[in-house]
């Protein structure tokens, strides 16, 4: 097979691919042999009919034709893989000569990813959140140690936010008794949050014997109301200990109130430190797509809708619940659906864009050693010879994208110190200040939510074997 590409206009380049008469007569072989399998001939075995038999029956035009559909197919996609081709689009395929005998030529005008040009990425600047734990956090975190060991007394007064109030409570759904929303001693505390949120506004300010009724639409049912009939019968307030050293020694692990207010400080800047790395790196996202002034292709948009489609239905099924379930719960059509993500996934298309057009400025590459890396990791990760991984990667024409998703990681990489960082003071923090994620025994493509045991299909680029 001998191949060849053209640059033709509107991001569209043409295949020209010929296929000697050999491979013609080999496809045509095996044409024969399939048809061989699937007929029933009187006095024949389906796999025994013999060639001449077929041929009269079918003539040699009908297993040509038969051949040429799975030659065509199988040699443009060698091609594709051959020359690098970023298709996006499917091939519109012309015969151009051999289509009744000898040696087969064809062409394939393909519609490719674009290659855009972006300005105004080197003067970007990002706001992220400041990595300082407020007081209030500290406090709330200390708070809930003190939850844990809080006193509930009972009052005589009217009940206040954080009370307890215990109600015999009875419910119903759009006029009708329902048994799921009845019982007595139900005990809640005012502001944690109810299926319906009147409840709380009700609950106020009321003393022990009164009766109040309150009703609320249905959290997962559009239209239907909630009603219900509260009998308040106790009203406790919650008293939390006193924070001493004596408290926190039983508590926990540390001595003092003060090691425990300060380790408390430093896990929650830890942790907003760590979150501020992905944050940073959403933030440059949304910033350089924002620069890409050109509406993507949109083959690629709909690729990103189909692919987190996907992804939602595999999450949806890993819970347990069944994709056309959501749908009928929701009252939506796939059609709606997939409309209110199109706005999200050209932004998504619009980055991927903007991060090879930073990487061709930059003149930032992918080299081999990055590649085999790559492989040698991901082998590592799912226990399988870096050999195999490879070889997996060519023959299926993944390669591709495992060059481009390397080239925007060290693009990305490339912007994150390079991009003005401020906090949301406008004060600038400097780049070494970020705990930027630390190279693991897991490739950098990997999901943290994949299962280490198998190769899961999430959009990523995971080798996938052939069937």
């Amino acid at each position: 097979m001998q191949s060849s590409i053209d640059q033709l206009k509107d991001n569209k380049v043409k295949l020209t691919i010929e296929v000697d008469e050999i491979e013609v007569d080999g496809a045509i072989d095996l044409a024969f042999k399939k048809i061989s399998k699937e007929v029933k001939l009187p006095g024949f075995r389906p796999g025994r009919v013999p060639r001449k038999v077929l041929e009269a029956k079918f003539g040699q035009e009908y297993a040509r034709s038969e051949a040429l559909n799975e030659l065509i197919g199988e040699k443009y996609r060698t091609a594709v893989i051959s020359l690098e081709v970023d298709a996006i689009s499917q091939p519109e395929i012309t015969i151009t000569t051999g289509e009744e005998s000898g040696p087969v030529s064809f062409e394939a005008i393909i519609e490719i990813r674009p290659e855009i040009e972006i300005i105004g990425y080197k003067a970007m600047s990002v706001t992220v959140p400041g990595f300082e734990a407020t007081e209030e956090e500290i406090n709330g975190q200390v708070d809930s140690l003190r939850e844990q060991a809080a006193d509930r007394n009972e009052v005589e007064r009217p009940a206040i936010t954080g009370d307890y109030v215990t109600v015999d409570l009875s419910g119903s759904q759009d006029g009708e008794p329902e048994e799921s929303l009845t019982t007595e001693d139900f005990t809640y505390e005012i502001g944690s949050g109810f299926i319906v949120e009147t409840i709380d506004e009700n609950l106020l300010g009321t003393k022990v014997g009164e009766i109040v009724e309150f009703e609320g639409a249905h959290p997962s049912e559009e239209g239907s109301i909630l009603s219900f009939k509260a009998l308040v019968k106790k009203i406790e307030e919650k008293t939390l200990p006193e924070l001493t050293d004596t408290f926190v020694s039983e508590m926990t692990e540390f001595e003092t109130v003060e090691i425990l207010i300060n380790d408390t400080k430093d896990r929650i800047e830890e942790t907003k430190r760590s979150q501020a790395s992905n944050i940073l790196v959403e933030q440059i996202g949304t910033e350089l797509g924002n620069l890409v002034s050109d509406e993507p292709p949109e083959a690629l948009v709909q690729e990103q809708i189909q692919q987190q489609l996907q992804d939602m239905a595999m999450r949806m099924g890993q819970q347990g619940m069944q994709f056309d379930q959501f749908l009928e719960a929701t009252g939506q059509s796939i059609e709606a659906l997939a409309e209110n993500m199109k706005e999200p996934a050209s932004q998504v298309v619009k980055i991927d864009l903007a991060l090879r057009a930073v990487a061709a400025a930059e003149g930032i590459a992918v080299e081999e050693t990055d590649i085999e890396d790559e492989i040698k990791v991901m082998a590592e990760h799912f226990n399988q010879d870096p050999e195999n991984i490879e070889e997996i990667f060519r023959e299926n024409g993944q390669m591709l994208t495992l060059k481009a998703d390397l080239l925007k990681q060290q693009a990305m990489r490339f912007l994150e110190e390079n991009v003005e960082i401020l906090d949301p003071e406008g004060n600038k923090i400097p780049h070494d200040a970020f705990l930027l994620p630390e190279n693991t025994d897991k490739p950098s493509n990997i999901s943290e939510n994949e299962d280490e045991e198998e190769l899961e299909d999430t959009g990523g680029i995971e080798p996938q074997e052939e069937e």
